[in-house]
């Protein structure tokens, strides 16, 4: 087989892979299954799908259709050929504005469809969680809906016509068609396929008994989430086979297939007019779940957009997550569960008077205690920390996780109090409780039980809770699925949900379409046990890590195995943040973060060696990551992958030896030391063309880089030598403040050092600086974090008793100074992490500080010029996840007459070392044209451009030319 691969790989116009790593980081998706498949296929058109098809067909092997790999049941893990098309089936291929469609093909992510469609006035409705990353084809795969869906249903409502590959290779194209079209389609007795499907269905639904046996065990009508099997039901409501009901559209049953019928290569949506202006969030609070199910059915009759819960056990989690802390300022006390009830409306007017009528019912009926009404802004912090829900719950520490096993039934609203009673007494039977989230408002609670699946005991609990809570949703004439369909978790009980007859009928209507069962496999129907291929083998037995660093309440790979998947880092430029560059500028798998955490998973648990990290495969996977810190705080799971990729470097390194470029990196500060003796010199051979170019080619640097020059003095010489001189007496009381000299601001950026002292003294602060080591930040980067262990530990012991509230630790440049407050305390060995953890509190960048206090009115628009001004400002990768850019801001728009923009960039590129070596240069120029780059060269000549990182400003001037500065340097030019 493998000579067949490589074989079929040279006739593909795009790439296919077979070797074991890009398998594994395709074996898993956002479920809890694991399979390794046979190969991976990323095809470049249409033709490269059907010559797969043939491939599949000839030797007896299975394709998987994948776009951004988010599905929670397992849809796309199976052991055939993966084909991805999530990166170049992206096209937006055609907009009819009068008739209201728009066709895509499968690769395009849903909010960038509604970032296109806006200027038109429209907007594609069904909205999932997932929605800056999940593609329209995984949408129609999965039937995909999300909070709105009380209002636009789910996708199958909106899919107007599909073009597909069927199982043969032939094309089809299915839309709605008149009975008598339906009835021609049936007759044209040529023996293809497409009219097989057609004769199949007329001959099933046409059927009477059939008719009376799908009507009797499908879910209620009521119930609108409704993905339990291939949607029969839904063709039975259409004519030619109900009188007085909409004409037929296959595309009802290829919505929620899951990919087993046939391989979609265009899709044309439904489009709505852009929903009203004005959205308003009724958060009321309740003591108790069952309150706010209660509740919820009063919500429901004032006909909200949604309504959603929130439960205790989220809320909790969101106090430790960095990103959705933030989001948490409308909670009052702790409440047991949050109904956000959403209204759409032309004016805020209408909103408040409908919100305060549910509010007196609600009040009169004693449910609730606290109603927030909130508007702008606000809304779409409330709706992010809802979103963030499902990646919040895999930040539980140790092997207990709130597991995707019963997460998706939908009950009609009037039930769903009783059977929520229901299901909890059926988990208090195991001595276990749920986390509750979610779609209220169409009777979808996401309910998750925490199980430990490494062990046999949650092995086999994972299946008797299925078991039961399927019996219970039987009970309650529910759907098993609402809209995260079945694939592997929930196939296995479609048969106890629609009867044995009815199951039947669907194996016929799956082999009818695909007679050699090559589309998407195991799905739906004739699906494996449910507690079987596993992300996790019961048991297994994983030897302890030794680690350098600390990774509280859990190990290294327990914080590996935090992600579970949900793709968070795939989101493009378009949708803004940081996580993940090297994905934004690639496109490929293999370059998110959550491949890079599942091949940690992969060898930290499956490993033979002794050193489990001496692996080229984790190597090469980790290479890509700029260790920026955006999935820090921007994956709701709060992986650290620049923390992960340290410590696997230093164990790699331990294997393998360091190489000749990190051990020069890791001792910049000494080799600058030396080059300071002689500054004019070392700028001359690094600025020349012939001598730069030897210096880079030893280096390991790309030759297209320039490399940066020494100042001619260092900040700690200027500031013993010449800053006496130069101070002005301050009062006996002013504060005072320590500056951190790092290695970058002493050699490089000297002025800016200076320009920050003079400043800062200016504004009547006393600048002390005492002897300390440099930073450790480039050694951690290149992984040499026991030689940077060294160092932070003399730095605590060196501030632990200077540093306090009063007299704080300021730092210029925010990779160094904000390592006191990330990696520092994890680095240390056990006898200096309390004071680490002490210090950090009164860490700060100086941009923090004076923006913190302007805050308290310390500073004053008097004190600078009344010039007037426009500013562009980059943030810096670590200071974004750490902190924020809006303290740079702050502090630009100090002087009156200044205004400043927030270019809404991720990372440069550069990132420290990485913009430099020869093999990631073109990667990092790539990532500082996604966005970056476009924006500062569109700045007038006026504007000035502003970064805090000193590796952002010498990534602005090699890929623009422009000369950043620092907010530092900014506003000590601007002072009066």
């Amino acid at each position: 087989m493998r000579d067949k691969l490589r074989q079929l790989a040279l006739e593909l116009e795009g790439a296919l892979y077979d070797d074991n790593t890009m398998r594994t980081l395709y074996a898993t998706d956002a479920s809890a299954y694991r399979e390794l498949p046979l190969a991976v296929a990323i095809p470049a058109h249409e033709k490269d799908i059907k010559r797969l098809i043939t491939f599949a067909r000839e030797n007896k092997t299975s394709l998987i259709p994948r776009t951004a790999g988010t599905s929670l049941a397992g849809q796309v893990v199976g052991n055939g050929i993966i084909v991805d098309v999530s990166k170049h089936f992206t096209r937006i291929l055609e907009i009819n504005p009068e008739e209201k469609w728009v066709r895509v093909q499968p690769g395009v992510v849903r909010d960038e469809l509604n970032m296109f469609l806006k200027p038109y006035g429209f907007y594609f409705g069904p909205e999932t969680s997932t929605a800056n990353r999940a593609m329209i084809g995984g949408m129609v795969g999965n039937n995909s809906c999300g909070s709105n869906s009380v209002v636009y249903g789910s996708t199958r409502e909106h899919l107007l016509e599909v073009k597909a590959l069927l199982s043969d290779g032939s094309e089809a194209v299915f839309n709605t068609i008149s009975p008598d079209e339906f009835h021609a389609r049936c007759e044209r007795g040529d023996g293809s396929l497409e009219t097989q499907v057609y004769q199949q269905i007329r001959s099933i639904l046409g059927n009477h008994a059939n008719q009376e046996e799908i009507r009797r065990q499908f879910p209620k009508k009521s119930i609108t989430r409704r993905n339990t099997g291939y949607a029969v039901d839904l063709l039975l409501e259409t004519a030619p086979f109900t009188a007085g009901t909409e004409d037929f559209n296959f595309c009802k049953l290829i919505a929620g297939s899951e990919g087993t019928l046939a391989f979609l290569t265009e899709i044309k949506l439904n489009i709505s007019p852009l929903p009203p202006k004005e959205t308003g969030l009724l958060c009321v609070h309740f003591n108790t779940i069952d309150e706010s199910l209660r509740a919820n059915i009063i919500a429901m009759q004032y006909k909200p957009s949604a309504s959603e819960l929130i439960d205790h056990y989220i809320l909790e989690c969101t106090k430790d997550n960095i990103e959705q802390s933030k989001n948490r300022f409308f909670v009052q006390g702790d409440p047991g569960a949050i109904l956000v009830v959403e209204f759409l409306r032309n004016t805020r007017g209408e909103i408040t008077e409908i919100a305060t009528r549910l509010q007196q019912e609600l009040q009169a009926a004693g449910l609730g205690y606290h109603f927030p009404l909130l508007f702008g802004d606000d809304t779409k912090k409330i709706w992010t920390l809802r979103k963030a829900g499902l990646g919040l719950l895999s930040n539980l520490p140790g092997d207990e996780k709130a597991v995707p096993v019963i997460e998706d039934t939908a009950i009609a609203i009037e039930d769903l109090p009783e059977y929520i009673r229901q299901f909890n007494d059926i988990l208090k039977k195991y001595n276990l409780y749920a986390v509750h989230y979610a779609h209220a408002g169409s009777g979808e609670i996401h309910l998750r039980p925490i199980i430990n699946l490494k062990t046999e005991e949650g092995n086999l609990l994972f299946r008797k809770i299925a078991e039961e809570i399927a019996t219970l949703v039987k009970q309650f004439q529910g759907s098993l699925s609402g809209e995260h369909g079945d694939g592997r978790l929930r196939g296995e009980f479609i048969r106890q949900m629609i009867g044995d007859k009815n199951y039947e009928l669907l194996r016929q209507l799956k082999y009818t379409w695909d007679p050699e069962n090559i589309f998407n496999p195991h799905k739906i129907v004739d699906t494996p046990s449910m507690n079987s291929m596993l992300r996790y083998e019961p048991g297994q037995q994983v030897p302890p890590l030794q680690t350098i660093f600390h990774f509280p309440d859990q190990t290294m790979l327990q914080h590996a195995e935090q992600c579970n998947g949900s793709g968070d880092c795939r989101k493009t430029q378009l949708s803004g943040g940081t996580m993940c560059p090297s994905y934004m500028a690639t496109r490929n798998e293999k370059d998110t973060t959550r491949a890079r955490a599942n091949i940690l998973r992969e060898f930290l648990t499956h490993s033979n060696k002794q050193n489990r990290f001496d692996h080229k495969e984790i190597y090469d996977v980790l290479d890509l990551c700029l260790a920026c810190k955006g999935c820090k705080s921007e994956c709701p799971s709060n992986v650290d992958m620049a923390k992960l990729k340290m410590e696997f470097l230093q164990h790699y390194h331990d294997a393998n030896g360091v190489p000749f470029r990190a051990k020069m990196i890791g001792n910049y500060t000494s080799l600058n030391g030396l080059a300071a003796i002689t500054p004019g010199i070392y700028n001359w051979l690094v600025k020349n063309k012939a001598t730069s170019s030897v210096i880079k080619k030893v280096s390991g640097f790309a030759l297209d880089r320039s490399l940066p020059g020494l100042h001619s003095t260092t900040l700690k010489s200027w500031f013993r030598r010449q800053w006496p001189k130069e101070r002005t007496a301050l009062p006996a009381n002013a504060p005072a403040v320590y500056l951190f000299c790092d290695e970058f601001t002493n050699y490089n950026d000297t002025s800016i050092g200076i320009k920050t002292v003079q400043l800062l003294h200016k504004l009547g602060y006393e600048v002390r600086m005492i002897d300390h080591p440099q930073s450790a930040r480039a050694l951690m980067s290149k992984g040499l974090l026991r030689k940077a262990r060294v160092i932070a530990e003399q730095q605590i012991r060196i501030f632990k008793d200077v540093i306090t509230k009063d007299t704080p630790l300021l730092g210029i440049e925010p990779s160094a100074i904000l390592s006191f407050r990330d990696e520092y305390p994890d680095l240390v060995q056990e006898q200096y992490r309390e004071a680490a953890k002490q210090l950090a509190k009164n860490v700060f960048l100086v941009d923090e500080f004076l923006s913190q206090a302007a805050e308290r009115g310390a500073l004053r628009p008097e004190q600078f010029t009344q010039e007037k001004r426009h500013i562009k400002l980059h943030g810096h990768c670590q200071q974004k996840a750490l902190s924020t850019p809006l303290h740079s801001k702050k502090i630009l728009s100090l002087p009156a007459n200044y205004s400043v923009e927030i270019i809404p960039s991720g990372c440069c590129g550069m990132a420290g070392s990485f913009g430099y070596e020869k093999e990631h240069y073109d990667l990092s120029m790539q990532i500082g044209e996604l966005v970056l780059f476009p924006a500062v060269r569109n700045a007038t000549d006026d504007t000035l451009i502003a970064a805090p990182g000193t590796s952002c400003r010498h990534q602005v001037k090699d890929g623009t030319g422009k000369i950043a500065l620092h907010p530092v340097e900014i506003l000590h030019a601007a002072l009066v």
